[in-house]
């Protein structure tokens, strides 16, 4: 079962109307997206995204004519929009990461916790599967994405232990990965397993979650009507560090050449005004799902017209 994460919070900074249109660009297993259909009027219209084929079954047992759910990663909203004669919206909830039903699927190769096959996509569908990728990269490739992804400061060590035990077979299951990785790491925080690092920075370069985030971030505010929220809620440092820094630069006005004779007053408005402080899990919800306790969600609104 997947329960959403600060999902009342997320709801409420979405400002939803009755008449808007909103977007759940992470359906999972529909908490945000029952949530916000519970506050739209019949004239409102919900379009939920996501890339897993088992969300999408989950998501056929919402019978609304308000809401629409579509198999698409969130980086094709625009596409989807154009698709569904949808212009503009009034708002859009990202909710980032591995939902639970992933992450516990053995057969989904996400976790060392299972002994299954080393697959990692989120659309089992369609892609390279980890083992497949492991099995062609260079000691180079492996380093670069273990030290990018998952700040991991033996990615090298780890990289020639792949390396090497390829070359007695394929490094095929979950099992097999988080023996090598623990045989390479010398020490490791306390509480933590030693490879937590090496699977997190391989699930995020097989699903390319990081590119993206980077690439539906500008979209979202291309297409958010004046006084529509982008609401985001992320999981671990690398997808919080781009969300803060793009609502960031986007709050500011546009950074013209210097010396450039030009009043502030003639500066055009940002597009985007931050909405309150990063807000966190309380410790009630993170006692009572503890996979809570590394959310941030981060809120911007849009400035002036739609930028269509």
């Amino acid at each position: 079962m997947h329960v959403a994460v600060l999902l009342h919070e997320a709801v409420d900074a979405l400002a939803i109307r009755d008449d808007g249109i909103y977007v759940d660009g992470t359906f999972g297993r529909g908490g945000h997206s029952r949530a916000v259909l519970a506050r739209l009027g019949a004239a409102g219209r919900l379009i939920a995204l996501d890339r897993d084929p088992q969300a999408i079954a989950a998501g056929r047992a919402i019978d609304d004519p308000r809401f629409t759910l579509v198999h698409a990663p969130f980086s094709e909203l625009a596409e989807v929009l154009d698709r569904l004669g949808v212009g503009g919206v009034d708002g859009v909830l990202l909710d980032l990461g591995v939902s639970s039903p992933q992450f516990d699927d053995a057969a989904r190769g996400m976790s060392f916790r299972f002994d299954a096959p080393l697959d990692m996509r989120m659309d089992n569908s369609r892609g390279q599967t980890a083992a497949q990728w492991l099995t062609e990269a260079s000691v180079a490739q492996i380093t670069g994405v273990l030290r990018e992804y998952g700040e991991e400061r033996f990615a090298h060590a780890i990289a020639k232990a792949i390396a090497a035990a390829r070359t007695r077979g394929v490094v095929a299951t979950t099992g097999q990965l988080a023996e090598i990785v623990e045989q390479a790491v010398r020490t490791r925080e306390p509480g933590q397993h030693p490879a937590t690092r090496s699977f997190q920075a391989l699930r995020i370069f097989i699903n390319q979650e990081i590119e993206e985030l980077t690439r539906v971030l500008p979209v979202c505010v291309e297409r958010l009507h004046a006084g529509g929220r982008l609401v985001v809620i992320s999981f671990h440092s690398l997808e919080d560090r781009v969300v803060k820094r793009f609502m960031r630069d986007e709050a500011r006005p546009p950074q013209l050449p210097a010396r450039l004779p030009v009043r502030a007053a003639e500066l055009p408005p940002p597009r985007l005004a931050l909405v309150g402080r990063a807000l966190r899990p309380d410790p009630d919800e993170v006692a009572a799902n503890p996979r809570a306790r590394s959310a941030v969600m981060r809120v911007a609104e849009r400035q002036g017209r739609l930028a269509a």
